[in-house]
């Protein structure tokens, strides 16, 4: 067996497999996205039962196998734990999980779009932007990251323009920096459903309670 590795990322998504076991999706800063198997971590003794969540981050370490990584142990920097106690916050974190699933890839380096998840779910949890703002802020900086993003309108508000292009070229530790007046925030709600709606082929499931929430 090949000695284990080390990477840094956050579970995306969860399934349980057989009686004991899951089946986890983690996006790493090293590997890209990963499925890994967690033994036996359905177990009430397991000691990596809460470390099999998602949202959890830190530090994992794993043996990778042909097709796919066993988990070994964990090493938790941040359980998120309080966003489920987050309504509806909650449900923008599931977004953003999803969404980072949509574009997640590989084999590759994903370390930005591992930081904007990481900041965008404490933004949410700290109750100094709306929901609405964040998640828009999140939807163009994950595009952008990945080579879609191009939604400017010609009749654009100015104000709208710079917000988009400030999240454009703003580094991720500094996207969460601003707010915008309703109306701009409006303005550039309506744009990005547009604009999603032509570049993503997938209906994520947290989707339609998000436009329950937001009354889109």
């Amino acid at each position: 067996m090949s000695e284990p590795i080390q990477v840094t990322g956050m579970i995306l998504s969860v399934m349980p497999i057989g009686e004991y076991d899951k089946r986890v999706v983690l996006l790493t800063r090293e590997r890209g996205k990963i499925s890994m198997f967690a033994r036996g971590v359905r177990k009430s003794n397991s000691t990596l039962m809460a470390a099999t969540n998602p949202f959890v981050f830190g530090i994992f370490t794993v043996y990778e196998g042909r097709s796919s990584f066993t988990l070994v142990s964990a090493d938790v920097r941040d359980y998120f734990m309080e966003l489920a106690n987050e309504q509806p916050g909650v449900y923008y974190g599931f977004y953003f999980l999803e969404f980072a699933d949509y574009y997640g890839q590989e084999g590759i380096d994903e370390t930005m779009m591992l930081n904007l998840l990481y900041v965008s779910l404490k933004a949410l949890l700290s109750h100094r932007f709306s929901n609405h703002l964040v998640r828009r802020v999140f939807e163009i900086k994950i595009l952008t990251i990945n080579g879609d993003y191009t939604p400017e309108a010609q009749d654009m508000s100015p104000q709208a323009r710079y917000a988009c292009r400030y999240v454009v070229s703003a580094p991720i530790d500094k996207l969460y920096t601003f707010t915008l007046k309703p109306e701009v925030l409006t303005e550039l709600e309506h744009l990005m459903d547009q604009y999603l709606h032509r570049v993503i082929d997938k209906k994520f499931k947290s989707l339609p309670i998000l436009e329950m929430i937001d009354g889109s």
